[in-house]
């Protein structure tokens, strides 16, 4: 046990660290426009390589299918994103559906 926190503390520390640095290094310069833009697409891509697999991909194998909850609230989302642009209304119309599907569907 504590093993485990000595890994949460060090991990803790380095997150800060990380974060520091890009304080400290860049908090008073400013930052070109093509990295400006560049950043801005960070969540979103990090967001994507965290959310598609577990959709396309539940237990590890692919599924395309109609049977697949998750691809389908992860649609449903996807679709309330795009016509709402409301980051709350789509987390919990997202995760409604994925508990409905889960429900109802094998």
């Amino acid at each position: 046990m504590t093993t485990f926190w000595w890994v949460m503390i060090v991990s803790g520390l380095a997150t800060f660290a990380i974060r520091l640095s890009f304080i400290l290094l860049i908090g008073e310069r400013e930052v070109a426009p093509w990295a400006r833009r560049a950043l801005r697409l960070v969540p979103p891509a990090v967001l994507t390589a965290i959310i598609v697999p577990e959709m396309l991909l539940p237990g590890g194998e692919l599924d395309v299918s109609l049977s697949n909850g998750r691809l389908l609230a992860g649609a449903l989302a996807a679709l309330v994103a795009w016509r709402t642009r409301n980051v709350v209304l789509t987390i919990v119309v997202g995760m409604v559906a994925l508990w409905l599907f889960k429900a109802v569907l094998p």
